[in-house]
């Protein structure tokens, strides 16, 4: 089931074990500073991570003008806010609608864009979602709580080693008075992956 997929954690599999092990093992021999990796995750992890995209999203949210540079030139307006660099070179952001809905993907592997998300979920690299969300698209946007009218289409974004997608996702409700800094507070990674919704501000 996909509710278990998106459980962070979850799924401790044997890969993860092996490069636990992999990774101790070069510590050991001095190959490799655990320090150094502690460093690289949190840097993706708290500084280049979601909150990088939520900037992106409120900023487009408030300013139309933006808003169009985002949707046309995805990698260009994103590095407006000087969010660029490896995984993140070239982007695409789609926006949501009454109409349509838009989710993504890596069938591949697990690309992903780290400058604007950070480091990708552990459900999204795993294969029930890789290949599931392509197939049934609706019923897995189900199990993660996403439920939409019969009248929206849903659009599936599939990321690859050249190209990475970014959802921009509606704003919410009793907003209109919201600035930047407060919308940002309301901005989920699952709801620029498209997996969620933002928050509301009466949650």
């Amino acid at each position: 089931m996909m509710h278990d997929i998106h459980e962070e954690g979850r799924y401790t599999t044997d890969i993860a074990l092996r490069v636990k092990a992999m990774e101790s093992l070069l510590v050991e021999k001095n190959l490799l500073d655990a320090k150094a990796v502690d460093k690289i995750v949190d840097l993706y992890q708290n500084k280049i991570g979601p909150r990088n995209g939520a900037r992106v999203v409120a900023k487009a949210w408030v300013d139309a003008d933006y808003r169009a540079r985002l949707l046309e030139d995805g990698t260009a307006a994103i590095a407006e806010l000087g969010y660029t660099g490896v995984q993140g070179e070239e982007m695409v952001v789609v926006a949501n609608t009454e109409a349509v809905h838009n989710v993504t993907v890596c069938t591949l592997c697990s690309c992903y864009p780290w400058p604007t998300l950070g480091l990708p979920p552990n459900w999204y690299k795993e294969a029930p979602y890789r290949s599931r969300v392509v197939i049934d698209p609706r019923g897995v946007l189900a199990e993660f709580g996403v439920t939409l009218p019969d009248k929206t289409q849903v659009r599936v974004w599939d990321s690859n080693a050249e190209l990475r997608y970014m959802v921009l996702p509606m704003r919410p409700a009793g907003t209109e008075g919201m600035g930047e800094e407060d919308l940002i507070a309301l901005i989920t990674r699952d709801s620029m992956i498209g997996t969620g919704f933002p928050n509301s501000p009466t949650a």
